[in-house]
């Protein structure tokens, strides 16, 4: 994707209806993720202003404001505002959560309506939004699989890989070198997530700089979608679901060995 159309998706990603209306125009996997990146950026980056809102929070709870409309009200997702409410009133974490699990568990069937809502309409921190993202996750790992394992090419995941001794592993460590699009490379990452900037930029921190320096080049493949102009470290090499039509070519065969 281009960052000009990705700039204004992005920007114009305020709220799940959002979501919602653009579903029939981009692909719903890529819309869930890159609403979920956007949204814990911005509560990573506003979690102890609104916090600090806690007090107040409560006590407009409790003369009759709805949880969806403080969230509205702070531009936080509805679970958070939720969770500030409730240990502010003396609930722990433990008993919030078991809440959002069961709201069933709350003696008012009022309180419990307006978890539900809350639930339902937070798309990123709800134990339904935990659970797609690890669907995605392993979607992701399967069309890996499905593509290297129709060429014939030899690997080891990260469960054979944890009795090696490294403290990094990628998803998929290939048995021997293979070729992509004329470059070497020695492993592959599979990421659900979409690859902008901020995502590529932590990847290749945590992730991808290290593998080169354990294992040598390799692919990252965003399974959503990514940037078409990412600035790529030395030796990291990225592409989106498109890959499912590439080939790989064995390094020796290549080098002419």
């Amino acid at each position: 994707m281009n960052y000009d159309e990705y700039k204004e998706l992005y920007n114009s990603l305020r709220t799940v209806e959002d979501v919602r209306k653009l579903s029939g125009q981009y692909d719903e996997r890529m819309l869930d993720s890159l609403f979920t990146q956007k949204t814990s950026r911005e509560v990573k980056k506003n979690f102890y202003r609104v916090k600090q809102n806690s007090k107040r929070m409560l006590k407009e709870w409790t003369k009759g404001k709805s949880i969806m409309e403080l969230s509205g009200k702070y531009r936080f997702p509805p679970i958070l505002t939720a969770m500030f409410i409730f240990l502010e009133d003396g609930a722990s974490k433990k008993e919030f959560w078991s809440y959002v699990n069961d709201p069933d568990l709350l003696e008012s069937e009022e309180t419990a309506r307006e978890v539900r809502e809350a639930v339902e309409n937070d798309i990123v921190y709800s134990p339904q939004a935990n659970i797609r993202q690890k669907e995605r996750g392993l979607w992701g790992e399967e069309l890996l699989h499905e593509w290297l394992d129709g060429q014939g090419i030899g690997y080891r995941t990260e469960n054979d890989l944890r009795g090696i001794d490294a403290t990094k592993t990628p998803d998929c460590l290939l048995d021997e070198p293979a070729v992509y699009r004329g470059h070497k490379i020695c492993w592959v990452e599979s990421k659900a997530s979409f690859g902008d900037n901020t995502e590529f930029r932590f990847n290749s921190r945590k992730q991808l700089v290290p593998y080169t320096q354990l294992f040598g080049p390799g692919l990252v493949v965003y399974w959503v979608g990514c940037l078409d102009d990412l600035e790529c470290p030395e030796g990291v090499y990225v592409s989106d679901i498109s890959v499912m039509d590439e080939s790989l070519e064995k390094y020796g065969e290549r080098a002419g060995g």
